[in-house]
């Protein structure tokens, strides 16, 4: 995410997206449209656990199977979905994961350490990084291409770089998802998180009628990542920006959360970072529609 340097170079205009539909799930964060009012106004949230519904899309069978990461993934990006009223078969996918699915993970380790070594299928299944999109084009027929990555901390910058470049490049709407959740013990002790936190957006074509806010990405060199609005670092709401990897997002949906009020101000909203590789953070600036 380096910037031309070359004399004469022209500086990079950055990748403009529109926002058409946006799904949040998260603790004390039940769905986007009651998130939103309390990311408006942090000091009426309050820390409470994730509550992750049954995917509706999923068969009895399935929904026994999916793991934690895979349900969260699903919710959230059924509410992005349903917000911009687009047909999941004809999008596109990115999905992020910094944990990926921390409880099979933990099995694998154990069934592992056993003599015997036996691994059932169904693990083996969901020990895959791809599993959330595998089980949503599954749920949704769809045979659009999709992308999964993991990039730790910076999971849900990479993944919204990925999603704004497809919809560049391609010219039509892509759906991005970034979702986490905690590990059990004794992994939990050496990478802790907070608790569950799904997110997912819709992402259009800039020039798209009737699209809403608009994202215009630019590499961001070192800059550190902001902090939640109305929240000291690490406390308040931003502890699930520090707590939570998908959750350095929670900046960005907060400035798009200030759009969708009704006393939102005319103009751009402040620029936001969001944490990237080292040397490699990513500015997002929000305009209305």
């Amino acid at each position: 995410m380096q910037t031309p340097s070359a004399p004469g170079a022209t500086p990079f205009p950055g990748l403009a997206v529109r926002v058409a539909g946006i799904g949040l799930l998260g603790p004390g964060l039940p769905d986007w449209a009651r998130g939103a009012a309390l990311l408006r106004e942090p000091s009426a949230w309050t820390l409470a656990p994730t509550v992750v519904p049954p995917p509706a899309r999923l068969p009895a069978t399935e929904r026994r199977r999916a793991g934690a990461v895979v349900k969260l993934a699903l919710a959230v990006a059924d509410e992005a979905l349903a917000a911009a009223g687009a047909d999941p078969r004809a999008l596109p996918t990115v999905f992020a994961s910094s944990t990926g699915d921390p409880a099979n993970c933990h099995a694998l380790c154990e069934a592992l350490a056993q003599p015997q070594r036996l691994v059932s299928p169904t693990r083996f299944t969901n020990s895959v990084h791809n599993a959330p999109a595998g089980y949503w084009h599954i749920a949704t027929q769809s045979m659009q291409a999709s992308t999964s990555l993991g990039a730790y901390d910076a999971s849900v910058a990479a993944a919204l770089l990925e999603a704004a470049a497809q919809v560049v490049e391609h010219g039509r709407p892509v759906l991005m998802v970034a979702s986490d959740v905690p590990y059990p013990e004794p992994l939990h002790a050496k990478r802790p998180v907070l608790d569950s936190l799904g997110l997912a957006l819709v992402l259009v074509p800039e020039a798209q009628a009737g699209a809403g806010p608009r994202l215009r990405l630019r590499p961001a060199g070192a800059r550190a990542p902001s902090p939640c609005a109305g929240a000291a670092t690490g406390e308040g709401l931003d502890v699930l920006r520090t707590g939570i990897p998908a959750g350095r997002a929670l900046p960005l949906l907060q400035a798009l959360a200030a759009l969708a009020g009704e006393a939102a101000a005319a103009g751009p909203v402040a620029e936001t970072i969001v944490e990237g590789p080292p040397g490699a953070a990513l500015s997002i600036a929000v305009d209305g529609p």
